[in-house]
């Protein structure tokens, strides 16, 4: 279901990797460039092997994958979205700890 740490996920894949899943996606969009998203890179690595085999965490980077974010109405980054069933069911906008990344995905994970 999910590796021990992020997969990579781009706009060519996003449908089949993120939306198809059975399991509830977190992605974390992102660019080399934002340094908040360099402030919780270790926390999305951390919830990628808290999580293996209950969700799976994927990674997109906004600048080479922009149909998705747009998509999404994505304005600033880090954010975090939480999928499930095909659809986005929680949001994180900013860099924020990781037990409030944990706790948004547990409450996913619990519906």
């Amino acid at each position: 279901m999910s590796e021990n740490k992020p997969l990579h996920v781009s706009d060519a894949d996003f449908q089949t990797t993120v939306l198809d899943s059975q399991a509830p996606v977190l992605v974390d969009f992102w660019a080399a460039w934002c340094g908040p998203c360099r402030m919780i890179a270790p926390f999305v690595e951390e919830i990628a092997r808290d999580y293996a085999g209950k969700a799976v965490v994927a990674k997109m980077d906004t600048d080479a994958n922009p149909q998705t974010p747009m998509k999404y109405g994505i304005m600033g980054i880090p954010t975090l979205i939480i999928f499930k069933g095909g659809r986005e069911v929680d949001r994180i906008v900013g860099a924020v700890p990781k037990a409030m990344i944990a706790k948004k995905l547990d409450g996913a994970l619990a519906k």
